[in-house]
């Protein structure tokens, strides 16, 4: 097949997700390391290149010799300006290059400087990271070896910091951007320069929630407001509001996001400036949107596009409404919409934004032609889009935006089974990821590698490639995690799938080739690194603290074993690891992943129903014989007491305790005392018999209301604190108006409490922002957890032993709602926590914790303790609603 034809081939097969995930650096929702050039663009634009002072002559002396045929530098820096403005970012860095030479040649250190910053800026767009290195390290040996006494000095030093910053941000360097943002602040303030003062504590909020201090993050922010709604009205400042608002969308702070996006529109129309009006109704439409808010959003972006001049706002805008026509499935929109596109973007002057605009047309072109609408775009049409994405990527000399063109084109030829083409465009596109170092992309072709060689067989290729793509995911952690939770579904469609395709073909037995310990470790710890990404996922930020490793626990318990259990499209993989034995335990269990979640769902729905004790029973009977029979055996001859079980998906939804074995007639928590851990790593585990329990109590009886949620009243609480007291005598209660965020945090920091139980509302959720505990004044999120719970800075010598949460509850009808559990279990820093999946009487609830604490003084383990007083709740009350609750996540010694 002739290279042309790669540009108009017809696309057969469908591939349903795939092209989704291009949304990540077209719509403003994702900010990575690797692409925040596109979500700061503008303001970097204003801040570094449009306030940067057009560089002067250096004045000759006058018996200076005369040099012959020198360029106007000054000129051609504003032409690079120009340049990188248009996106022409190579072209911008070789006009940028001539002048800090003819800089050099005259003397001007200090516009040498300058300028050299801007090449660093223009190699960063570019992806080019080594060349970015040695220009800002030029620029700052420059001025460190002159003296920056007068203010255009110190200003040139503040604008080249801002940019080293940027740069060491994309290179994963977060604390050194943030120092180096820090000091970038202290200049400006030096000069009195409020743009750039604006644009560097900006930069820091990038920094800070990179690292996952969202508390200074949001003091910074708060700070931030502050000093915009000083400053005079301008162009700039509106910028910088609409900045502000985006990056309060991506923390989650959506209402705040759209106050502060509705003042830069108030401002824009105040200044008339179209397109600033108009990239604030793109802003607005995007946090709405993010809200749910289709009808807002949609209008939004209609108001975008007809006030826009520039016809790559207005396309961006329909853009949008189109991904918004197909995420609500509105399919005659959606029709209307990439018909008016599709001729205006092939109008589009070349530049990343253009390319990265076809490219995203692509993908939801693809989308339509799934959803079977008629007039739908033909596969040519989709081919020739991502053909011009393609060509002005070469004509731009953009590395980046090449690397992604060809390899969403190869993901076209994948789909029409054309793998040899496929492979090949592939293969270029993951040359020139890795030529750059642009791993956000390279683990995108590796995978796609890893799927071309899958579907011809080639399994050992395949998973050389799948394994690369792992590795590289595990590498890039904060870049691809920073997300806002609204667009989550990135992650299920272009991360999730990595792990689990790679743990499929891991566990693949091929004619009479057996799955070997080798696959079975690397399938646990694949697991375990989804895990892992998920919870940054999650938060947004790595989370996790030094860990000890699992299965070193479980040896030294030598009665304890861990059950990994593994849903995949056809079957259960079940691993175990048995204290003592280096050889892992395999079992496969054939039913189908849809099998297995309808089991879980119906299952939750009965435990939830006081009623239905009998359909329980039924349901856990199932996943007992699926996840625990095979290897009940061995379980037996072991003498195993404690099940330690790392869950995938779903599963984690319900409680291991009710499952049944319906030979013995006995529940699990009958037979074993069981947990749950996030991993295979734990937060330094110490049995709770070498602390002495010390227990901070604190909850909440009455009814509350906050904003426009409202809380029942716990009548027990009160008893439930008062056994709590009975049975240990070193106690610290905070009660209704004494248990507030502030009373809890300062107890917290005064006394080292190895216990602390909140009878409190709270509820566990797959978003951040919707899992929380209730205390008097205020819902504490689980992003604060870190500050609330960490002791003395959150040293581990100081963790909390065990955090107990009563009366909280998963959201209902959300699949990944322990996910919430288990963010609780890392954030608040404690080595256990023991909480409720649903909110059971509290009447219950304190006779619970009464015996919960008796067996905790009496030595025995916490899973002792937790199995012990369930089977005593058990005794008395059959129905699973009352006892089955209650689940360990993390220590179980």
């Amino acid at each position: 097949m002739s290279r042309k034809r790669y540009f108009y081939v017809d696309i057969a097969r469908k591939h349903p997700g795939f092209f989704r995930s291009i949304r990540w650096f077209w719509k403003p929702s994702y900010v990575g390391a690797s692409v925040l050039v596109i979500l700061w663009g503008q303001l970097l634009n204003l801040l570094v290149i449009g306030t940067m002072q057009a560089p002067v002559l250096a004045k000759v002396p006058e018996n200076a010799p005369i040099v012959q045929s020198l360029p106007d530098p000054s000129q051609l820096a504003q032409q690079g300006k120009s340049l990188y403005q248009e996106e022409k970012f190579a072209d911008a860095a070789k006009v940028w290059q001539q002048a800090a030479q003819v800089y050099q040649s005259l003397g001007d250190k200090f516009n040498q400087a300058k300028v050299l910053s801007l090449m660093s800026l223009a190699f960063q767009q570019l992806g080019q990271w080594q060349q970015g290195s040695f220009a800002i390290a030029q620029s700052l040996e420059i001025l460190q070896n002159n003296q920056l006494q007068t203010k255009e000095s110190k200003l040139i030093l503040a604008q080249v910091l801002n940019t080293q910053g940027h740069l060491q941000l994309a290179l994963g360097q977060a604390e050194q951007a943030l120092t180096t943002w820090e000091q970038a602040t202290a200049t400006y303030k030096q000069v009195g320069n409020n743009a750039g003062i604006t644009g560097s504590l900006i930069n820091q909020v990038q920094a800070l929630q990179y690292l996952g201090l969202y508390h200074r993050a949001n003091e910074t922010l708060t700070q931030l407001e502050k000093n915009l709604q000083t400053q005079p009205d301008s162009l700039l400042k509106a910028t910088a509001l609409r900045s502000l608002g985006n990056v309060l969308r991506v923390v989650g702070d959506l209402d705040k996001s759209q106050r502060i996006l509705q003042q830069t529109l108030t401002l824009a129309q105040k200044l008339k400036s179209p397109e600033e009006i108009a990239a604030s109704y793109v802003s607005l439409g995007t946090t709405a949107q993010a809200q749910h808010d289709f009808p807002s959003a949609l209008q939004f972006y209609q108001q975008a596009q007809a006030t826009s001049t520039s016809l790559i706002t207005r396309i961006q805008a329909q853009l949008n409404q189109l991904d918004l026509s197909v995420e609500t499935k509105s399919g005659s929109d959606a029709q209307v919409l990439w018909t008016q596109i599709q001729p205006e973007i092939i109008n589009l002057p070349a530049s990343r934004a253009a390319v990265y605009a076809q490219i995203n047309f692509a993908q939801n072109l693809m989308q339509l032609r799934q959803s079977d609408i008629s007039n739908a775009p033909s596969r040519t049409q989709i081919g020739q889009v991502l053909a011009t994405a393609v060509q002005q990527a070469r004509n731009i000399k953009d590395t980046r935006a090449l690397a992604y063109a060809l390899g969403y084109l190869g993901g076209l030829y994948e789909q029409t089974q054309q793998y040899s083409d496929a492979q090949d465009l592939t293969q270029q596109a993951l040359n020139l990821a890795e030529t750059i170092e642009a791993s956000d992309i390279a683990y995108r072709w590796q995978w796609q590698l890893g799927r071309l060689y899958k579907a011809q067989g080639n399994v050992t290729k395949a998973l050389a490639n799948y394994s690369q793509a792992v590795n590289i995911l595990q590498s890039l952690s904060s870049d691809l995690v920073a997300m806002h939770p609204d667009v989550q579904f990135s992650f299920k469609e272009s991360v999730e799938p990595v792990y689990r395709e790679f743990l499929e073909l891991s566990l693949q037995q091929t004619g009479n080739q057996q799955i070997t310990q080798e696959n079975l470790k690397q399938a646990r710890q694949t697991m375990e690194s989804l895990q892992l990404a998920e919870l940054e996922n999650f938060f947004g930020s790595a989370c996790l603290d030094a860990k000890v490793e699992i299965d070193r626990v479980v040896d030294r318990d030598k009665s304890a074993a861990t059950i990994y259990a593994i849903i995949l499209a056809d079957r259960l993989e079940i691993i175990i690891k048995l204290p003592g034995q280096q050889e892992l335990r395999h079992y496969t269990t054939i039913v189908d992943r849809d099998t297995v979640e309808k089991t879980i769902l119906d299952l939750g729905e009965y435990l939830r129903d006081i009623t239905r004790t009998f359909q329980v029973k039924k349901q856990s009977q199932k996943l007992y014989d699926w996840l625990i029979r095979p290897a009940e055996a061995e379980l037996v001859k072991s003498d195993i007491k404690t099940l330690v079980f790392v869950l995938d998906g779903s599963l984690r939804n319900i409680p291991m305790a009710v499952l049944y074995d319906k030979e013995q007639q006995k529940y699990l928590v009958e037979k074993y005392a069981i947990a749950l851990t996030p991993g295979l790593q734990l937060t330094n585990p110490k049995p709770l018999q070498q602390v002495k329990l010390n227990v901070l109590s604190g909850g909440v009886s009455e009814k509350r209301q906050i904003g426009n949620l409202e809380f029942p009243p716990l009548k027990n609480v009160a008893r439930e604190l008062e056994a709590i007291q009975s049975e240990v005598s070193k106690t610290k209660q905070l009660f209704n108006q004494t248990f507030t965020e502030t009373n809890l945090q300062n107890q917290i920091k005064k006394v080292p409490f190895s216990v602390v139980h909140l009878a409190t509302h709270g509820k566990f959720s797959s978003n951040p922002e919707e899992t929380f505990i209730l205390a008097w004044d205020r819902l504490v999120k689980v992003k604060d957890f870190v500050n609330l719970f960490r002791q003395s800075g959150s040293s581990q010598s100081n963790a909390i032993e065990l955090l107990v949460l009563s009366a909280c509850q998963t959201a209902t009808g959300d699949k990944r709602a322990a996910l919430g559990l288990a963010g609780v279990a890392v954030r608040a820093g404690a080595r256990s926590i023991v909480a409720t999946l649903w909110s059971v009487d509290d009447e219950f609830s304190s006779k619970f914790m009464s015996y919960f604490y008796r067996e905790l003084k009496t030595g025995v383990t916490k899973a002792q303790a937790l199995q012990h007083a369930q089977i005593a709740v058990l005794n008395n009350e059959k129905r699973p609603y009352f006892w089955a609750p209650y689940v360990l996540v993390g220590n179980w010694l």
